[in-house]
C-alpha cells in the first residue's frame, strides 16, 4: 500500500510528516555549519589554535556519523514519530549546554550531543518517505530534503554571521535551541508510524550484518564520502578563513562565496533524485555528479589567481555535483533488502557525515603543521599555500570516490534483494 491508497487526511499528514522531517534538517544543518562563522571568537575565548577548532566542529560528526547505523536499525524497528520527537528535543539541549559552557571541554559535549540528536534528521525524513510514498518517488523525495539541508547551510554561514555579529555567538545558540523545541511539537503532531519491525536484538544485529557483508554498501557509502570532503571540510568550516587570507575579505563576504556551495547543493539534490527516478538509473547519474565535484574542488584548490566570482561559480558546481550522493541513497536501499532499508540508509549516511569527522581536524592539524607562527588579536593567521596544501586530501577523497561509482552495480531502480 502506497500514499495513493490511504485517505486524504493520511496523505496530508504523510506529507506534513515528511515535511517536518525535511525541516529538522534544514535545522540540523544550521548547527552543523555554525561554528564556521564563529571560529575567531571561539579561538579567543578559549585560547586555542585551528587543530582545536577543528576538533570542537567535529565533535557534532562523532555523534552524528556514530549514531547513523543505531538509528537506521531503530528506525526499521522502532518508527520514527517517538524517535524524531525526542532527538529535536535533546538537540534544543545540546545548544543550550555548548552557550552557556565556559570550559572547552562543556562546548564540546554541547556538539557531540547536537550531533547525535540530530543524527534522526535525514534518516528521519527519508523513513517517512519509504513508509508513505512509493518506490519512484524515494530518489526526489530524498533529494528535496537534501535540499532543505543546504537551505540550512546557507542560513548558517552569512545570516548566521549577522546574528553573531549584532549579539555574540552564545546568544545566537541560545536563538537557535528555540528551533528545536519547535520541530520536536511538530514532529510529534505530524509523522505517524505507517508500521514497525519486530524481533529481538538478536535479529536485528543480524540484519545489520547482512547490510555491512554486501559489497555494495561499502562502495557506496565510500563514494558518498568522497562527495561529502568538500561540503564539511571546506563550505562546512575552513572555506571562510581561506577566502579571509587569499581574497582580503571579511567574514560575512567568505561566508557568502563559500554558501553557494551549499546553494548548489540544494538545486542538485532534487534534480539529480528526479533525473535517476526518470532515466531508471542510479550509477549514471552519480558517476557524472562525482565527476564534476572532483574537477571543481581541483580547479579551486591548484589553479591560482581565481578572481571571487569563478570561485563562487566553482563552489556551485562542486556543491551541485556533490549532490549526487542522493542517487547513493536509492541505490543502497534498493542493494539491500526492504526491511532493512534504514539501517542501510543509516551506515551510508554514518559515513557520509563521517567526512566531518575525519576531514575538519584532518584540515585543522594540517594547517596547524604548516603554520608560518603569524598571530592577530590572539588568533593564528595561515597563508594561502598552508592551505592549498590541507585541501589537496579533499581532492583525494573525490578521486577515490570516483573509483567506488565506477564499481557500482546498477539497480534500474528496482529492489534487488529480497
Amino acid at each position: 500500500m502506497n500514499i495513493a491508497e490511504v485517505g486524504k487526511p493520511a496523505r496530508t499528514l504523510a506529507y506534513f510528516g515528511w515535511l517536518t522531517g525535511a525541516l529538522f534538517f534544514f535545522y540540523a544543518w544550521v548547527v552543523r555549519v555554525a561554528p564556521s562563522v564563529m571560529i575567531e571568537e571561539l579561538m579567543r575565548d578559549f585560547a586555542v589554535g585551528a587543530a582545536a577548532i577543528g576538533n570542537l566542529s567535529a565533535f557534532y560528526f562523532y555523534g552524528y556519523a556514530g549514531m547513523q547505523v543505531p538509528i537506521g536499525m531503530m528506525m526499521d524497528r522502532f518508527g520514527p514519530r517517538r524517535l524524531m520527537t525526542t532527538a529535536a528535543g535533546v538537540c534544543a539541549l545540546g545548544c543550550v549546554l555548548f552557550a552557556m559552557s565556559t570550559a572547552f571541554w562543556g562546548v564540546a559535549a554541547g556538539r557531540f550531543l547536537i550531533g547525535a540528536s540530530a543524527a534522526f534528521s535525514l534518516v528521519g525524513a527519508m523513513a517517512v518517505a519509504g513508509q508513505w510514498f512509493p518506490a519512484r518517488r524515494f530518489a526526489l523525495l530524498s533529494g528535496l530534503a537534501m535540499m532543505a539541508g543546504m537551505a540550512g547551510g546557507v542560513f548558517g554561514q552569512a545570516p548566521l554571521r549577522l546574528i553573531v555579529e549584532r549579539y555574540d555567538w552564545r546568544t545566537a545558540m541560545m536563538i537557535i535551541a528555540t528551533g528545536g523545541l519547535v520541530i520536536a511539537a511538530a514532529a510529534w503532531t505530524s509523522v505517524r508510524d505507517r508500521h514497525r519491525g519486530s524481533g529481538g536484538v538478536g535479529q536485528v544485529f543480524g540484519g545489520l550484518g547482512r547490510v555491512l557483508r554486501n559489497p555494495q554498501t561499502w562502495l557506496i557509502a565510500l563514494a558518498g564520502l568522497g562527495t561529502t570532503g568538500p561540503l564539511l571540510g571546506f563550505a562546512g568550516l575552513w572555506g571562510v578563513p581561506y577566502l579571509e587570507a587569499t581574497h582580503g575579505v571579511d567574514r560575512a563576504a567568505a561566508a557568502a562565496v563559500t554558501s553557494t556551495l551549499f546553494i548548489g547543493w540544494g538545486v542538485g539534490a532534487p534534480l539529480f533524485g528526479w533525473f535517476s527516478d526518470r532515466i531508471g538509473r542510479r550509477r549514471l547519474p552519480f558517476i557524472i555528479g562525482v565527476v564534476l565535484c572532483a574537477a571543481a574542488m581541483a580547479s579551486l584548490v591548484f589553479v591560482p589567481g581565481l578572481p571571487l566570482w569563478a570561485i563562487s561559480v566553482l563552489c556551485f558546481l562542486c556543491g551541485f555535483g556533490g549532490s549526487s550522493q542522493i542517487v547513493g541513497f536509492a541505490a543502497v536501499r534498493e542493494h539491500n533488502a526492504a526491511s532493512l532499508s534504514g539501517t542501510a540508509i543509516g551506515f551510508v549516511n554514518g559515513m557520509v557525515t563521517g567526512a566531518g569527522a575525519l576531514y575538519q581536524p584532518l584540515l585543522g592539524w594540517l594547517l596547524d603543521l604548516a603554520w608560518g607562527g603569524r598571530m592577530v588579536a590572539g588568533a593564528r593567521i595561515y597563508d594561502p599555500s598552508a592551505y592549498r596544501f590541507a585541501f589537496s586530501v579533499i581532492v583525494a577523497g573525490a578521486v577515490i570516490g570516483l573509483c567506488c561509482t565506477l564499481a557500482m552495480r546498477e539497480t534500474y531502480c528496482r529492489q534487488t534483494t529480497a
